[in-house]
């Protein structure tokens, strides 16, 4: 039974586009596993080759759609999107939920346990990092191209000293930069 992986990058982020991908693997492809545990030069080889050997789909999410509507239904919606494209009998999610879509398996780390959601996971980062990438040319200030747009030390100092970029998340609240100095 062939099966069409879901998994998304980004979730975490303060800044830049959420990507969510779906992947249907035509054939075997070695070397799969969580994005997360592969350099970004192994990303970009398996990108390429999972292009080439699966049916996919890729939805970007940006910022201000994600600042008017929500994570969770843009995750959702996201997730539906890829089911109206990829047409399968079975769907499988990493994570602990299925966002309430009927027909949607969730399975905790199925980026390391199923292929298919492995080359999602790859997809999802690659694009979502390369979206990220042009962002840091359009303003270098933030240095997106160091942190990718997730809420660390630098990140935060770059927003206390330039404020928010038209792709920071500004639904997000964060604590370092919402709590009042008392004197």
């Amino acid at each position: 039974m062939s099966i069409c992986g879901i998994d998304e990058a980004g979730r975490g982020c303060i800044a830049g586009s959420l990507a969510v991908a779906g992947v249907i693997l035509n054939t075997q492809v070695d070397g799969l596993n969580d994005s997360k545990k592969l350099s970004a030069k192994k990303r970009e080889e398996l990108y390429e080759i999972i292009i080439k050997n699966s049916n996919y789909h890729i939805v970007l999410i940006d910022s201000l759609k994600i600042d008017k509507i929500g994570l969770s239904l843009a995750i959702k919606n996201a997730i539906i999107e890829i089911k109206n494209n990829l047409k399968i009998d079975r769907y499988i999610m990493d994570g602990n939920t299925n966002f309430g879509i009927n027909g949607v398996e969730f399975l905790i780390k199925a980026d390391t346990k199923v292929s298919e959601v492995s080359a999602s996971s790859i997809l999802a980062k690659v694009s979502r990092d390369r979206k990220i990438l042009e962002s840091a040319k359009l303003y270098p200030e933030y240095e997106f191209d160091k942190h990718k747009g997730y809420g660390t030390k630098l990140h935060i100092q770059k927003i206390k000293e330039f404020g928010y970029s038209p792709i920071h998340r500004k639904s997000f609240k964060i604590k370092s930069l919402t709590q009042k100095n008392i004197f």
